[in-house]
């Protein structure tokens, strides 16, 4: 389920995802640690949804109603009519297919609902992870960035997927 952040996700937020550091590494996101540090966090989050084109979602587990993760557009091109999304989830609640169902739905959101004219996702290199949601999620490699982060001592690279929205259509049709 996907709904706005509200303050009592705080716990669930500490305690599943934005503490870990093998969650936050993964989209280079800093590490939370207190639950002040967690709350600055979502006052930005809630007073941001008073923004006309701010998309946030907490992602809640059904059956547990856990804060798990959370995905977003965390960039957005109103004039070119473009999103970006970012997207994460803890490590228990990981390859159970929540960021794909997730991802898919805002996809939607994004082309019925926005009227935006496409949509792209991108990883490091070594997030093959990220890699298998957005190939479930049918998006087109469109190109690489060399060397884009420097982590660890290391430069990896930043690879660029999207999908036009008459991609999408066609391929709800065909689904």
């Amino acid at each position: 389920m996907l709904r706005k952040f509200q303050y009592e996700d705080n716990k669930d937020m500490l305690d599943y995802w934005v503490s870990d550091p093998n969650v936050q590494f993964l989209y280079f996101e800093p590490i939370y640690t207190t639950y002040e540090e967690v709350k600055k966090l979502l006052d930005e989050y809630i007073s941001s949804y008073d923004d006309n084109d701010y998309y946030r979602w907490a992602i809640i587990e059904k059956d547990s109603n856990l804060c798990i993760g959370q995905i977003a557009f965390f960039l957005i091109d109103t004039d070119n009519h473009f999103a970006e999304i970012e997207y994460c989830v803890g490590t228990k609640f990981q390859k159970r297919g929540y960021i794909t169902e997730a991802t898919k739905s805002i996809l939607d959101f994004g082309f019925n609902k926005v009227d935006l004219h496409k949509i792209q996702i991108c990883h490091a290199e070594n997030n093959l992870y990220s890699k298998s949601i957005i190939k479930k999620c049918n998006l087109t490699y469109e190109g690489t960035l060399r060397d884009y982060f420097f982590v660890d001592g290391e430069y990896l690279d930043r690879l660029f997927y999207s999908i036009l929205k008459k991609e999408y259509i066609s391929f709800r049709k065909n689904k």
